[in-house]
């Protein structure tokens, strides 16, 4: 992936892959989409795929595989135990990583289990530049607490500060002061923070971190579910990291590291996960877990033939061209929503584009999801489907009441090699519209909520019928549009 100046003088993302296979897109109507939305209880999470044109939800096990990856399959070794597939996957991991032991699990939140329940215990606190939701979790289910100490620039949503992600070293040294190191189960951190816009830290400050850890005598654990966007800032914005390849970063960071865990629903174009490790001692105390939760050592939940594709998949991470073009594409969508006036988070991160609904929508009180209300809001005018990351992400404590994030975005993930440039731009015309129209839209409010992940599984209605003037709009502006 590059990108290429026009003639013109624009500058824009160039595909650097062709498309050998395509599947058919349905947009529907917009009274259609309205109805769906209705039918989904206000939670993008529950649309029917078929209902959807463009899907931004995640870039989560949607990304588009090479035809290396998919000629790999047919390779696939289906032995129970001391597979080939197997050892062809740990190989190509102790390559990249420089990790001699591998333990497989069927995607990264079966890694989380694992890593929480072995070294998580009651009372015990994790400190990390930020929490994800899955992560957040486990940690709570066995007892611990977490301590997001990301720098202060980090939650601020327009910035030019290149790594937001970096973690606080100063509030991580006092933390172990103040609470013991013993009380400290793990520091973890997270490789392209997912929550606030896909920002990254710096090789520089996992390096800080390490140096805590060892004065310390702490784990150190990756989260490398969204490793190539860091590493591709890395080299794009580090000093002294511009003149080293994409390898020598990566085994620069995992050397760093005590444990390396990561989803290959992100990382690798495929699916499943794994956990990644040169310690033997920290190997043995995760490995029986694998057997009891996930599957056989060889194989942890994971079919064969997506082991193969991964093991491709990674050797195609460490491509230059083929990791740049998710951050690429989305730092096109960025500008250009920027240019028209819509709020967004900058720098550009990974993952995908993140519009700051809390100023998008600023008449929308917290207590009513903006990001979830401007998730509904840009299915209904687009047909494309994005996820709210806020106050609805968060879940209410013990005694009923309501933390407000201290962000509300409504995150436009970009799958790798997935979409065109004349989609994006198609998503792009219609949030500067529903920008243009924001006043139409009103909050939601919980008709079904869940204890815990309310944002998977849980139904909203609207405060008033500000969807249906919303659709009225729509078709008085685009008559003759789906």
């Amino acid at each position: 992936m590059s990108e290429i100046k026009f003639f013109s003088g624009e500058t824009v993302p160039l595909e650097m892959h062709k498309v050998t296979i395509v599947q058919k897109l349905e947009l529907p109507p917009v009274e259609k989409r309205f109805k769906f939305m209705q039918e989904a209880g206000n939670n993008t999470f529950l649309l029917n795929n078929r209902d959807v044109f463009m899907d931004m939800l995640t870039d989560s096990g949607v990304n588009a595989m090479s035809d290396r990856q998919q000629a790999a399959m047919l390779m696939a070794d289906d032995s129970y135990a001391g597979s080939e597939t197997f050892t062809r996957l740990k190989d190509t991991l102790e390559e990249i990583f420089g990790t001699p032991y591998f333990l497989p699990a069927h995607q990264g939140r079966a890694c989380e289990n694992i890593i929480c329940q072995t070294f998580v215990t009651e009372g015990s606190i994790v400190p990390m530049n930020y929490h994800f939701t899955t992560t957040k979790a486990h940690i709570e289910l066995n007892g611990g607490s977490i301590e997001e100490i990301i720098i202060d620039e980090g939650t601020k949503v327009t910035s030019e500060y290149p790594f937001k992600g970096n973690m606080d070293i100063d509030k991580l040294k006092n933390i172990i002061k103040e609470n013991g190191k013993d009380k400290i189960a793990f520091v973890r951190m997270e490789a392209g923070t997912n929550l606030i816009g896909g920002q990254p830290f710096s090789l520089q400050n996992l390096k800080d971190v390490r140096k805590v850890c060892d004065e310390n005598n702490l784990i150190l654990v990756l989260d490398a579910s969204l490793l190539t966007d860091n590493l591709y800032f890395i080299k794009e914005r580090e000093e002294c990291c511009k003149s080293k390849s994409i390898r020598e970063i990566t085994l620069e960071m995992a050397s760093l590291c005590d444990i390396v865990y990561f989803s290959a629903r992100k990382l690798g174009f495929a699916r499943g996960g794994g956990i990644s490790t040169s310690n033997q001692d920290l190997y043995m105390k995760m490995r029986e877990l694998v057997t009891l939760y996930e599957g056989f050592l060889t194989y942890g939940g994971m079919s064969v033939r997506e082991m193969e594709a991964l093991a491709v998949g990674l050797e195609e991470s460490m491509d230059e061209h083929i990791i740049s073009q998710g951050p690429q594409f989305i730092s096109y969508m960025v500008n250009e929503l920027a240019k028209a006036g819509v709020p967004v988070v900058t720098p550009a991160g990974g993952l995908g584009c993140h519009i700051d609904a809390m100023q998008f929508v600023s008449h929308i009180p917290q207590n009513q999801y903006p990001a979830g209300a401007l998730a509904a809001a840009l299915y209904i005018a687009s047909g494309v489907r994005g996820m709210e990351r806020g106050t609805m992400s968060e879940q209410r404590r013990s005694d009923g009441t309501e933390p407000m994030s201290n962000m509300e975005l409504l995150r436009l993930a970009m799958p790798r090699r997935v979409f065109t440039l004349s989609q994006v731009k198609y998503a792009i015309d219609r949030i500067i519209w529903l920008h243009e129209n924001r006043h139409l839209i009103e909050g939601l409010r919980f008709i079904e909520e869940p204890k815990s992940l309310r944002f998977f599984f849980g139904r909203l209605e609207p405060v008033s019928n500000w969807q249906e003037k919303l659709v009225a709009k729509f078709r008085e502006d685009f008559p003759d549009s789906l």
